[in-house]
């Protein structure tokens, strides 16, 4: 993506008592892209997503937006940039008051930062937005609990573009919905990103979907971004054994297709000769450096097949290996070179 950024993130950490949820999280996000955030459960993608907009606060880091420092900005500063940064939540149902009509809770945002509507101007913004993400007008009278998952969610996106924001973050927006929905709501998301020219945050366990939806992906891994790559670069190729995993475990429906196996003879010869009493997938709980404590090293090295001596004891840098494919792995640059 050309221009300048629309969001930038600079050696984001996050700390919960002893714990390191996030650990130096560096990115940037151009106006108009969907980027993708992938990871297992408890890696950090909802506690990143919260941190940049600021709903809990960052050990140390830059979080700038349009550039203005959201983690150091005045609370009243940072109130109105809200406008510009939404958010759509997991549950649907949860993210809305139960006491609040669907009209009210849309109208809501329009209060608060378009005061100066009339209360005509303000429904006839209402209604063309619940038509817009297929619902009628007439629903604006009725309470979230008699909507279903799929609905809610619509009027949770319906609420959250209304302003036309900037930065829109989806927190696993479809995982809690049937499959048959799924793609009827991130359809809904993608037309509504063109008309509007936002930039999303994608996060989701649905690799599908992130590879459908995203222009570029991120993998996080105990609280670390371990590889980020353009959608088809990433699926096509990945570099990083985590993300060969994560692609590998991902069911298919033709048994003929080919599948990313993280075998070694993808890395190279050499790693043929590697045996390390990681072969096999460790159980998270054995993996020390990642989720806070003092190790050293590479937080995956104990899951690891390909994993080194080094890998113990250095903790690889995100590095550039090709144009626009990061990778923090020491033997990454043997999955694009294989040795001879």
């Amino acid at each position: 993506m050309k221009g300048a950024p629309l969001l930038e993130v600079a050696d984001l950490n996050v700390r919960f008592a002893s714990r390191d949820a996030l650990r130096d999280i560096s990115f940037a996000l151009y106006p108009g892209e969907t980027v993708g955030l992938v990871g297992e459960s408890g890696s950090g993608k909802t506690t990143l997503a919260r941190a940049i907009l600021r709903l809990l606060r960052p050990a140390h880091g830059r979080v700038e937006f349009l550039g203005m420092d959201l983690l150091a900005s005045p609370a009243e500063q940072l109130r109105a940039q809200r406008r510009d940064l939404q958010m759509v939540f997991q549950d649907p149902l949860a993210s809305l008051n139960p006491r609040m009509s669907i009209g009210a809770a849309l109208a809501e945002p329009l209060k608060i930062f378009e005061p100066q509507l009339s209360s005509p101007a303000r429904s006839e913004r209402v209604n063309a937005m619940l038509e817009r993400v297929g619902l009628s007008a007439e629903a604006r009278a009725r309470y979230p609990h008699e909507f279903s998952g799929g609905q809610c969610q619509r009027i949770a996106i319906a609420r959250a573009t209304i302003l036309r924001p900037k930065l829109l973050v989806c927190d696993e927006a479809v995982s809690s919905l049937d499959v048959s929905i799924q793609g009827q709501i991130v359809n809904l998301l993608m037309d509504l990103q063109r008309e509007m020219g936002m930039a999303m945050l994608f996060i989701s366990h649905n690799l599908a979907v992130v590879r459908h939806v995203s222009h570029r992906v991120m993998v996080i891994y105990a609280g670390k971004l371990v590889e980020i790559a353009a959608s088809d670069a990433l699926f096509g190729a990945p570099l990083h054994p985590y993300t060969r995993a994560l692609l590998a475990a991902v069911p298919r429906i033709d048994p003929g297709a080919a599948a990313i196996e993280p075998a070694a003879a993808d890395i190279g010869p050499a790693a043929a000769a590697i045996e390390t009493h990681a072969a096999s997938l460790a159980p998270r709980s054995a993996i020390p450096a990642g989720l806070g404590g003092s190790g050293a090293g590479c937080a995956y090295h104990e899951r690891c097949r390909y994993a080194l001596p080094l890998c113990a004891t250095l903790e690889p840098p995100l590095e550039e290996v090709s144009p626009g494919h990061w990778a923090a792995c020491h033997r990454s640059h043997e999955t694009l070179n294989p040795l001879s």
